[in-house]
């Protein structure tokens, strides 16, 4: 290919680039519509879950069909990610890439993680949907949250080793998204004191995770949270923010296995790893929860895709949680005398 071809195609790729942008998906509209997309995925998926190909991109072709049926086709790039679901799951989670020129329209949605079922099973897509609830659930405690956009998906396989399969999974915003809506950027360190977090924000996720049963999460570790910070103040408090609850005994996954240094029998049995805080903090972060009962409940049992157990087995673990925080004594027990 000469000089003056290969500058010819980059100009054409830049004018389809930019008569496509014009109608690019709006990133932050896209995770408040609350219609469900129907996606289907077409890759390379025994390539995808070679162990070594661990945030290895790969092509990919995606199409997206919206709630008002309008539908884009785009060449985009994928890599498989996670650590215990690449050991112990069928399908391991992906990290979808726009930020390519062949997919322009969407291209505004930067990288986002798309949470899978561990398998095509139904007992998978329940597990799959109770997590999609943690997120949404979260949602009523935060606007420092991540927003979670359920889909139904087809995954193609281009080599034909894989027979294809519908389910449900969902798309998780980028981080930065997140972080610029609420005024925020998100904080590079890897590495953090719990005494540079906001403590108030910090008692509501440390409380949060007890209430879902999640011990896989660690603010020095930089592990399954994010920090951002406000735009403006880079001295400030660093805000927390929760992700990643497969294996919190709310979702209680048959592939989730329990804390080693927390040292817990199974993943339903809450341990607090908040720090010690005094009693009046500690109640007015436990009001807080009190005053969401209601609309968790009203979430949970308003959710159709979920079976009669599955939400009967849901409200009866946050009930558990409800009735230890009605209790003054387990209160001081939990919160305050065995916390670190």
């Amino acid at each position: 290919m000469n000089k003056m071809t290969r500058l010819l195609l980059v100009c054409l790729l830049a004018g389809t680039f930019s008569a496509s942008a014009q109608n690019q998906v709006d990133s932050i509209k896209f995770f408040t519509d609350p219609g469900i997309l129907e996606i289907t995925l077409t890759t390379d998926f025994g390539k995808l879950q070679i162990a070594e190909n661990i945030e290895v991109y790969q092509e990919a072709d995606i199409s997206v069909r919206f709630p008002d049926n309008t539908t884009i086709s785009e060449k985009m790039k994928l890599h498989a990610r996670g650590k215990s679901r690449r050991i112990n799951c069928a399908m391991p989670p992906i990290m979808l890439d726009f930020h390519t020129p062949t997919s322009p329209r969407l291209y505004t949605l930067s990288r986002l993680k798309l949470v899978v079922g561990c398998a095509n099973s139904s007992v998978d897509e329940q597990l799959l949907l109770k997590e999609y609830m943690v997120y949404k659930i979260y949602n009523l405690f935060d606007e420092k949250s991540f927003r979670a956009r359920l889909a139904k998906v087809t995954y193609n396989d281009t080599k034909g080793k894989m027979k294809s399969y519908t389910q449900y999974a969902f798309l998780l915003e980028d981080v930065d998204d997140m972080a610029k809506r609420n005024g925020c950027k998100a904080s590079k360190k890897v590495a953090f004191a719990v005494d540079e977090a906001d403590p108030a924000l910090m008692n509501k996720v440390d409380i949060f995770e007890y209430m879902i049963g999640n011990t896989d999460w660690s603010v020095p570790a930089n592990h399954n949270i994010k920090m951002i910070y406000p735009r403006n103040d880079e001295k400030a408090k660093v805000l927390t923010v929760p992700y990643d609850f497969d294996n919190s005994g709310f979702v209680n996954a048959y592939y989730a296995v329990p804390s080693e240094v927390v040292g817990t029998a199974s993943v339903t049995q809450r341990v607090y790893r908040g720090y010690k805080r005094t009693m009046p903090e500690i109640q007015n972060t436990l009001k807080i929860f009190k005053e969401k009962r209601q609309s968790i409940n009203e979430l949970v049992n308003g959710f159709d895709l979920f079976k009669d157990k599955t939400k009967k087995d849901i409200i009866s673990y946050l009930n558990e949680f409800y009735k230890t925080i009605e209790n003054e004594k387990k209160v001081q027990s939990i919160f305050i005398d065995n916390a670190r």
